[in-house]
């Protein structure tokens, strides 16, 4: 394996409080040396960093590839592919595939995809039930063995009961559960947000108490067994709420929140846009404050895509039959910046929700998320002011949905290396 010597960036490691101008040689896989003035190894590929960021490569802890069952829309090779131009090294994969993850033959077989066709690395979720069905549970112990990192039946309501004996299992096994939270009872035939929007637009609205009520739910259920819990795409600022009162409390939850809920609001759907249409609903302007103050003060300790892509005509239908989701591998990084420039969020603490944070939530920390000597070589490289139009045509990802489309956004990965290997390269830049 080639040596790579990364020369002159400014590296930010949040893992281990770094943030300094300095060389990075990664030989044999791993990290080998940070300092400065590193002499170039016989035969090494340099790459000047001179203005940009190296840092450690992004962690996407809820991801949905769609294989098997659904190529059409995406597949392990493609999705991977959108990953690394992303800066992606590692993503986690949902279990609501055809047929869904709920046996080690599943998530056997899905291992055995990404290690022909991934660029990246890839972690399988497997199911919390058998078949997603929410009537008995998965073989949890044989998911684990076989090498899922979490348990989730995203997408699908789980009942008390369930989710108890769920959160019992997972504290044995040492692995989260991650929670869709939504009471269908309250946001039944809902379509967006509940609020002005929707009214002016006479859609039917999912409130916000849909959410927060199974949050409230779960972090009891959580508390009591002293299982692992994981919100996921938590949207409101009543769940912000729940989750920093729970983790003040010592109980096991933790939480992520996606770069659509920290950067647009219900007011994207106007005009019945199904390329805004997503679930958890996009919220309001105050949602996104108290989101983004939860970054800020550890409530919330991860950002996720929840990377959804579907075809171009699962979209183009009237509002009320389009399906939710998003595809956001790609444009992830360009609109969190957004909130760096306008001064929301500050640079280092985005990088920890991509990077140190996940890898801490799945049990990969010291591993993933860190550029210390030893580690696995992941590291994103990103350009912080390169401003680039969204021009979907040009997706790695079968997945075009997006209501960014057409939009120009500031900050741009330019280089992606996952197991010491140089995975992406952008084109238009000279390293």
């Amino acid at each position: 394996m080639k040596a790579i010597l990364i020369k002159g960036g400014r590296i930010i490691d949040p893992a281990r409080g770094i943030d300094e101008t300095a060389d990075l040689l990664i030989t044999g896989g791993k990290i080998s040396v940070m300092g400065r003035d590193i002499k170039s190894p016989s035969g090494a590929k340099v790459l000047n960093a001179d203005k940009l960021i190296v840092c450690p490569g992004f962690i996407d802890i809820h991801c949905h590839l769609r294989e098997p069952g659904f190529e059409e829309k995406e597949t392990i090779a493609t999705g991977t592919r959108a990953a690394a131009r992303g800066g992606f090294t590692t993503v986690c994969v949902m279990p609501n595939t055809n047929p869904p993850l709920d046996s080690a033959a599943m998530v056997n077989y899905v291992l055995d995809k990404a290690g022909a066709a991934s660029l990246v690395r890839i972690l399988v979720i497997g199911c919390i039930s058998k078949g997603r069905k929410g009537e008995g549970l998965a073989e949890m112990g044989e998911l684990a063995t076989a090498g899922a990192i979490a348990f989730s039946d995203d997408g699908a309501p789980t009942s008390p009961h369930l989710m108890r004996s769920a959160l019992e299992y997972s504290s044995a096994l040492g692995l989260p559960v991650i929670d869709h939270c939504d009471d269908p009872a309250l946001s039944a035939d809902g379509q967006m947000n509940e609020g002005i929007v929707a009214t002016r637009m006479g859609l039917k609205g999912i409130p916000a108490a849909a959410e927060e009520s199974i949050v409230a739910r779960d972090i009891a259920l959580a508390e009591f067994t002293g299982g692992r819990l994981h919100i996921a795409h938590a949207s409101t600022a009543g769940s912000v709420e729940l989750i920093r009162h729970a983790r003040e409390k010592g109980i096991r939850v933790t939480a992520e929140v996606t770069p659509h809920h920290l950067t647009l609001t219900d007011e994207a759907v106007i005009g019945y846009e199904t390329s805004a249409k997503v679930n958890p609903p996009l919220r309001t302007a105050r949602d996104i404050k108290a989101l983004i103050q939860g970054l800020k003060d550890g409530t919330i300790s991860a950002i996720a895509t929840d990377h959804a892509p579907h075809t171009g005509n699962d979209k183009l239908c009237e509002f009320a039959l389009a399906p939710a989701g998003i595809s956001g591998l790609e444009t992830a990084l360009g609109s969190l910046m957004g909130l760096v420039h306008r001064g929301d969020l500050d640079l280092i603490t985005l990088i920890s929700k991509l990077t140190d944070g996940p890898a801490k939530i799945i049990g990969r920390d010291g591993e993933l998320g860190t550029l210390a000597p030893g580690a696995t070589a992941d590291v994103t490289i990103f350009d912080p002011d390169s401003e680039w139009l969204v021009d979907t045509s040009t997706f790695a990802s079968k997945g075009k949905n997006t209501p960014l489309a057409g939009s120009t956004l500031k900050g741009k990965v330019v280089a992606t290396i996952a197991r010491g290997q140089l995975v992406y390269q952008e084109s238009s830049v000279s390293l």
